[in-house]
């Protein structure tokens, strides 16, 4: 088995860049495609995040990373969020635009008609909006999803957040201040229906796949349960112990997984295996 990684760019929302990779075993090249969606302030080089890749392309799948064209991360640094404007300036609209474009480029030219997601935290919410009404999506799996975009900030900062034009969130990992622009708030008002992200979870009709710490003090436990509630279909999975990434930390100096996220990926494939 020889595992490789083959790195891409494409065209995301508003001319911005989406850097992406796709890790295989150039011995078997027309596996299953697995789509990973980052959650908010990471990227597609977070972390173990290349350790998660090889696993599931030692286990049959083709795994495509990438970083949405406004997280912030650009070609000169891949390892940090630097590029500060076009990180205020994202929205939800942006970001599942970006997803589209990418899913279409795997069905367009990795020779597959179907795709499985797994979304982390922001990106889960993301992806089950995706299940619920993308046909190239064939299953889903949800690592620490959040269940309401407005849960990423306090109800409290919204009218400061419209008199000022921007609000500043802060890097936990970094310290460093990062702003967000109004647009983002804007976005999601204008568009509530759209990015509902419990309405969408009732419509999802793929297998689906909740994982979820128990041990997140990012995103509780009880946010899985509601996702779980409002689709019957879904199965949830608690991570005994886990934090909001399982263990993982960035950068990440191990060679292997670390045992939660291990046993994340486990339990994933398992599922996937599946169906």
């Amino acid at each position: 088995m020889t595992i490789h990684n083959e790195k891409f760019s494409l065209i995301g929302a508003y001319g911005m860049p989406i850097y992406g990779d796709l890790t295989y075993d150039e011995n078997n090249t027309n596996t299953p495609v697995i789509i990973f969606v980052h959650g908010f302030k990471g990227f597609k080089d977070w972390g173990a995040h290349h350790l998660t890749a090889r696993y599931f392309a030692q286990n049959g799948y083709r795994y495509l990373k990438f970083n949405l064209s406004h997280s912030g991360v650009n070609a000169e640094k891949p390892n940090e969020v630097s590029d500060l404007e076009s990180f205020a300036s994202n929205t939800f609209s942006k970001e599942l635009l970006d997803i589209d474009i990418v899913i279409n480029h795997a069905v367009k030219f990795l020779g597959v008609s179907e795709v499985y997601l797994i979304g982390h935290s922001r990106g889960g919410g993301l992806s089950i909006l995706q299940a619920a009404t993308n046909p190239y999506v064939k299953g889903l799996v949800t690592w620490s999803s959040i269940a309401d975009f407005s849960s990423l900030w306090k109800k409290e900062q919204e009218k400061d957040w419209k008199k000022d034009g921007k609000i500043e969130v802060i890097n936990v990992r970094t310290k460093e201040k990062m702003p967000l622009n109004v647009s983002l708030l804007d976005d999601f008002e204008e568009n509530r229906e759209k990015l509902d992200i419990l309405s969408a979870a009732k419509k999802v009709n793929v297998p689906w796949l909740i994982v979820q710490g128990d041990d997140d003090v990012n995103v509780p436990f009880e946010t899985a349960e509601k996702l779980a509630n409002a689709n019957l279909s879904s199965r949830l999975v608690k991570i005994e112990g886990a934090n909001h990434v399982y263990g993982a930390v960035h950068p990440y100096p191990g060679e292997t997984l670390p045992p939660q996220l291990f046993e994340v990926c486990e339990k994933s494939l398992r599922f996937l295996d599946s169906i």
